[in-house]
């Protein structure tokens, strides 16, 4: 009774989003969330007229959530809104982080002190890449905490668009709620109920997803040698993005433990910077605009998920093939180079 299908888990989040508005003339709904983001969380947030809590993610420690970061941000927006749920996406985008035990258990306990309902965006559960890593579902980890951990409402999103199966025009997702009040669940029931039901080619392609074939089933070989040439396929090229953003000089790339992003941190020179605003974008949106018309790489500057002032990165994929990641990162060096031997 606790699982709610959804056209993708796109769907499913902004559904809670809108469950967790305030009445007209009170102060607005706050949602936490993470900087670097996807930025449906804001862009949502934005067309919903909640407010938009920032915490940032600890760069220099993989990207992980840090509790003081987190209550900095909390009490800075008390006075603009009333606080309702704290975000997390765990593996990271557009980060690639993977979230530690000892970090959620930590994260879980400022949630339930500050009274916060946790929206765990879990889509990327199955790509892990760092070496002795694995996942932690936020349910899991609550239950395991007891009372009064495992009493904290939570609600988490899955999705086939994503992970290793990637089948996104399926538009296939769910949530499961956990512990919600049932007036809340009621009304989260109704508001779920008004969009019908998400399209069959969807449910069905979660339904393979949430079982897949067991051993002794006609196809559970088969179903293993993919999934498994292509995680391994991923974790090899999440390896190899990593090492080879860290020997360029002037790029900085924390681990790709999860997901399939790797989100570099890029040194732009103060010239650069300067011809950039005369041209009314962003450093980093011009340096990716550079990048793309010299060498035709497209990625995504880090100015469209948030970053902290003064620095800038951007967001690539691990997808491409082995070898043309050989290729591409070659192509990348040889323009970061010239870039900031030009603006230097």
């Amino acid at each position: 009774m606790n699982i709610f299908l959804s056209a993708g888990a796109s769907e499913a989040i902004r559904t809670v989003m809108n469950l967790l508005l305030t009445a007209a003339g009170a102060k607005p709904a706050g949602i936490m969330i993470p900087i670097p983001q996807y930025p449906l969380y804001s862009a949502t947030i934005a067309e919903f007229g909640a407010c938009q809590v920032s915490y940032y993610l600890d760069e220099e420690n993989k990207w992980a959530l840090d509790t003081n970061e987190l209550k900095r941000s909390l009490e800075e927006a008390k006075e603009r809104c009333t606080p309702r749920a704290l975000c997390v996406i765990n593996p990271g985008n557009p980060t690639g982080q993977l979230l530690s035990l000892e970090n959620m258990q930590k994260v879980i306990k400022f949630a339930y002190e500050n009274h916060l309902i946790i929206l765990a965006d879990e889509v990327y559960q199955d790509n892990v890449y760092g070496e002795g890593e694995r996942f932690y579902s936020f349910k899991k980890v609550m239950t395991e905490m007891g009372a009064p951990y495992s009493k904290m409402e939570l609600i988490s999103f899955h999705s086939t668009s994503k992970g290793y199966m990637g089948e996104c025009g399926f538009r296939g997702g769910y949530m499961e709620a956990v512990n919600i009040d049932k007036g809340v669940y009621d009304q989260l029931n109704k508001l779920i109920s008004v969009r019908l039901c998400p399209t069959v080619s969807g449910q069905v392609a979660m339904d393979c997803v949430a079982n897949p074939p067991t051993e002794g089933e006609p196809s559970y070989e088969s179903f293993m040698k993919e999934k498994t040439y292509v995680l391994d396929s991923l974790k090899t090229r999440a390896k190899m993005v990593t090492e080879l953003f860290n020997s360029i000089e002037g790029v900085q790339c924390n681990p790709v433990m999860g997901a399939m992003y790797a989100f570099p941190r890029i040194t732009i020179p103060e010239k650069a910077i300067e011809e950039a605003k005369k041209r009314g974008q962003a450093p980093d949106a011009f340096y990716c605009f550079e990048l793309l018309e010299e060498t035709g790489i497209c990625v995504v500057p880090g100015s469209g998920f948030g970053q902290r002032p003064g620095t800038y990165h951007f967001r690539t994929t691990i997808l491409p093939p082995t070898e043309k990641i050989k290729e591409l990162l070659t192509r990348f060096k040889e323009f970061h180079v010239k870039f900031t031997k030009k603006w230097e």
